[in-house]
């Protein structure tokens, strides 16, 4: 018996979570311990994680990095970096297509505060843009770890836009699927003709705190001491804050949040 199309509603919307939620449970618990391993380690070995989107995936680098009850240990590259600390103008991200661009990504690593233990989790929908791509070759021929968060389903059919014809998958340690089909939008609208309201987002924001609770789970299994943010809105949360970020100084910085 076929399944009914997803309803144009609010319950509609939940329903497409549950069946990412559902996904992610049933077919991706295996990648996301091995993707929470290889964040131990790097945090044991005094790594930073080091994380990267462009687009909407941006998102995910902001979910990792610099947050409450997440890794101190944490950065979000970004092309805004090309600015903030290239010296670019700040006009060079006018160009909406400036993520199919190959050759920006070198800079990108080159401006980040990277240490051969830090491990990197990069995070694209479609996973063939220039940028994305580039900076997966880039950190994999550098020796650091990738943990990949990208749609199969997507990447599948799309034809990658960087010289290689490779994608982020194809370089990564660790790939988790997001769940999110073609397109990533999953309510339908007749009058466009296609669909509406993505779930990338949800995805990844999930995949992600799964491994980040893996690797806090293994460094306490371990013996030692997360280095995690408390809210900086509740009581303490400064004082504790800021003596970890003493210790990651160089390594970290929360100017580009």
């Amino acid at each position: 018996m076929e399944s009914l199309p997803p309803e144009l509603s609010p319950t509609g919307y939940l329903a497409e979570v549950r069946r990412v939620l559902e996904h992610v449970e049933k077919t991706q618990m295996d990648a996301v311990l091995a993707a929470g391993a290889l964040v131990a380690d790097s945090i044991a070995a005094e790594g930073v994680l080091q994380a990267f989107g462009t687009g909407h995936s941006e998102a995910l680098a902001m979910e990792v990095s610099g947050r409450a009850g997440g890794f101190v240990p944490s950065n979000k590259l970004a092309m805004r970096d090309l600015i903030l600390f290239g010296g670019e103008p700040v006009d060079v991200l006018n160009d909406p297509k400036i993520e199919r661009k190959e050759g920006l990504a070198k800079r990108i690593y080159e401006l980040a505060p990277v240490e051969p233990q830090d491990v990197f989790v990069i995070a694209s929908n479609s996973g063939g843009n220039g940028v994305i791509v580039d900076l997966a070759e880039l950190v994999v021929e550098q020796g650091h770890k990738l943990i990949a968060i990208t749609s199969l389903e997507h990447t599948a059919r799309i034809t990658s836009r960087h010289s290689t014809g490779k994608k982020l998958k194809d370089f990564a340690d660790i790939v988790l699927d997001n769940g999110a089909p073609y397109g990533d939008s999953v309510l339908p609208l007749p009058s466009l003709g296609a669909n509406v309201c993505g779930v990338s987002s949800v995805g990844n924001t999930v995949l992600a705190q799964m491994a980040i609770a893996e690797a806090i789970r293994l460094l306490a299994e371990r013996g030692v001491e997360p280095p995690v943010y408390l809210s900086a809105n509740a009581i303490g949360g400064d004082a504790h804050n800021d003596v970890l970020e003493a210790r990651y100084a160089g390594r970290i910085r929360r100017s580009a949040s």
